[in-house]
């Protein structure tokens, strides 16, 4: 069977197409065009003429087919646009989600789909059950139950989402907004391994990425602050206006909504003994609001566009775990169906800073439920 390996040019896609080579696969590796910026200078992105020549060493050195497809003009309209327009609006988004709904996958099934491959795969730390049979209707308040569930309820086959084995480096939260198609189609290598393992492969195979470190910083953006970046995107966004506390006082002023998030304390310059978090961004009012601590835990939210992975949709209330940032721990939460096809999110205890823009995912222990876009 042949598989399309999506290969950045880092030690994790390197290591997957290695050991689907392994498992007697027929390999083929994928390298994105992303950004007119490719020439970035830095090193630690997946997205600049580096990144890509590494791997086409690496596809060479594993004796597999290379090739590099130009995404650009709709990695800028999905992922740029929508980075830079959720900042101005005072939303925090995640560029990673945005490329894995609109770019990663979707390209990489064009691809599968013209070389007449099986199966599509990436580096991603995180794990695929095809085909499992997943309760789609549920009592209000039960938990969710998969895989040899005792309820006595209506079931459906779907193929399931699931936490790596290494939680260390479980990427199922940038995941979720995979379809049921991609899920059918996609292979995770790197699911039941650490990424100790993963390195230590590719340093026995003298593989060139084999030492290249985490990238860290927003593909497109590299070096530069992300705050210059949206600048050069938007001039007049960088507005300077009124910091007010809770019941509307002044207290201080920022240089522009794009420089704050929820939740941020630093850089507030607001002349006080107690620390100020931002809380609240007013994009109308062009004014940012901060608090205590105490004012940044928030209780419930709604989530909206959203995606769901072991259910068809939400018809009822359910007791889940939920994840409102990729490095936060999931909490006890329940989510409800609400009006406008968004479900509204209740923790039972309140939780630090759930930021819009972000993503709330809701998970019965490993699995994914599935997850939408903070409000």
């Amino acid at each position: 069977m042949k598989v399309i390996v999506a290969m950045s040019g880092g030690v994790d896609s390197s290591v997957a197409a290695y050991l689907l080579k392994q498992q007697g696969y027929e390999v083929t590796g994928l390298s994105f065009e992303l950004w007119d910026k490719r020439d970035l200078k830095t090193s630690n992105v997946c997205c600049s003429i580096e990144t890509i020549e590494l791997a086409k060493s690496v596809a060479h050195k594993l004796a597999i087919e290379h090739y590099t497809v130009d995404v650009r003009d709709a990695f800028y309209k999905h992922v740029i646009e929508d980075f830079c327009s959720s900042y101005i609006k005072g939303e925090t988004p995640n560029p990673c989600i945005l490329c894995n709904k609109y770019i990663k996958f979707d390209f990489l099934l064009r691809k599968a789909h013209e070389l007449n491959a099986d199966f599509v795969a990436t580096g991603h730390y995180a794990r695929i059950e095809k085909n499992q049979r997943s309760a789609v209707s549920y009592q209000k308040n039960s938990k969710l139950e998969t895989r040899n569930s005792k309820l006595e309820t209506k079931f459906a086959t779907r193929n399931l989402l699931l936490k790596a084995l290494d939680l260390k480096k479980d990427q199922s939260y940038v995941l979720y907004v995979m379809t049921q198609e991609e899920l059918a189609k996609t292979l995770f290598p790197l699911g039941e391994m650490t990424k100790e393992k993963t390195r230590e492969i590719a340093k026995e195979l003298d593989l060139a990425t084999a030492l290249r470190p985490e990238s860290q910083e927003i593909c497109f953006v590299g070096d530069e602050k992300y705050v210059d970046f949206i600048k050069g995107f938007s001039p007049e966004s960088l507005q300077s206006g009124p910091i007010v506390n809770p019941e509307g006082k002044v207290i201080g002023e920022h240089k522009g909504i794009v420089f704050y998030t929820i939740g941020q304390r630093k850089r507030l310059g607001i002349p006080s003994l107690m620390p100020h978090y931002v809380i609240h961004i007013d994009r109308k009012k062009n004014t940012v609001v901060a608090g205590s601590k105490e004012d940044a835990m928030v209780k419930s939210f709604y989530v909206k566009d959203l995606n769901w992975i072991a259910i068809e949709s939400l018809s009822s209330s359910m007791n889940v775990k939920a994840k409102i940032r990729s490095m936060m721990k999931e909490a006890q939460a329940l989510i409800s169906p609400s009006e406008h096809e968004k479900v509204l999110v209740e923790f039972d205890e309140p939780q630090w800073a759930p930021a819009p823009g972000q993503s709330a995912v809701f998970y019965d222990n490993d699995v994914v439920i599935g997850g939408g876009v903070i409000e």
